[in-house]
């Protein structure tokens, strides 16, 4: 079912490769990157205030840690970014990880555990992973021989993680616990609605269900939590690259863009591409955990 809320470009910030959209719900501001300009993006929908500091490398990801500052995925390991200062440190590399992979996408659970995985940045190789980072120790954890990762997500309880592989067109789910997580099964195979789109992004409602990006897609999909697609909305860009739930009630969706792979005749037709997109959702998100550091 297509739904039509009105989509605003909140923020025109020229993304090539806009990712890892997130609520930081203690600030009041949204955080996100742009990987292949190496810009940590910050925007306050309050005020409109926004901008981007220039980190080390490619960044995939940033999230609220313990302690106030962001952890954060780059290329080459694990950050910290202190917001006071606009530093990064870097705390961890990721044992194995080939040079020519980058870190992509990422999440929390609600034990403030960091899921999140590695891809080949040329984009064919398949030698990405999925990993967990768990107060001071990297181990892998979820499907691996993947070219592009995306995700991982979860739900609320804590009990579902969703895993992304993007050039197969496949999201994937395992079970969750304190301990650890179960073997990896399909949940949807987006390719049999979206032919020509690839899911990137997901993330979880209160509800349960699913909502990706579609890169190539030009909307955001929600899939119920038995896997079918029940809702799609259209943006007003090609290249759908996340999405997640803000704002005080966790009602609004906010979703990045990327322009990369758009030719001066694609961005003339879509010319809003690259911005920070937000609507107002039909269901409320849920605040993510912060990091544990330790």
């Amino acid at each position: 079912m297509e739904m039509t809320p009105p989509v605003t470009a909140v923020l025109a910030a020229d993304t090539l490769l806009g990712e890892g959209v997130l609520w930081d719900a203690e600030r009041a501001i949204v955080w996100f990157v742009d990987i292949k300009r190496k810009r940590l993006w910050h925007f306050d929908p309050a005020t409109g205030s926004n901008g981007f500091t220039e980190a080390p490398d490619q960044i995939g990801w940033a999230i609220p840690a313990e302690g106030g500052g962001l952890l954060c995925g780059l290329k080459d390991g694990l950050y910290i970014f202190a917001p006071e200062s606009q530093a990064f440190t870097r705390l961890f590399t990721v044992p194995g990880e080939p040079v020519t992979n980058r870190l992509n996408d990422a999440c929390t659970d609600p034990w403030g555990r960091v899921w999140f995985g590695s891809m080949d940045d040329a984009e064919g190789a398949k030698s990405g992973r999925f990993y967990v980072f768990d107060r001071g120790e990297i181990r892998p954890a979820g499907p691996s021989g993947i070219a592009i990762t995306n995700g991982p997500a979860v739900n609320a309880q804590g009990d579902r993680i969703y895993f992304t592989d993007t050039i197969a067109q496949k999201i994937m789910v395992a079970d969750l616990s304190p301990t650890g997580v179960g073997e990896a099964r399909l949940f949807a195979d987006t390719g049999a609605h979206f032919p020509t789109a690839y899911p990137d992004g997901p993330v979880v409602d209160a509800e349960d269900h699913v909502w990706t990006g579609l890169y190539h897609g030009s909307c955001v999909a929600r899939f119920s939590p038995d896997g079918a697609l029940v809702a799609t909305i259209p943006m007003p860009a090609r290249d759908i690259t996340k999405m997640a739930f803000g704002g005080t009630d966790f009602k609004t969706g906010l979703v990045t863009s990327a322009t990369k792979n758009m030719s001066q005749q694609d961005m003339a037709e879509r010319p809003l591409a690259g911005s920070l997109f937000a609507f107002a959702a039909p269901v409320a998100g849920f605040a993510q955990a912060r990091a544990r550091l330790s």
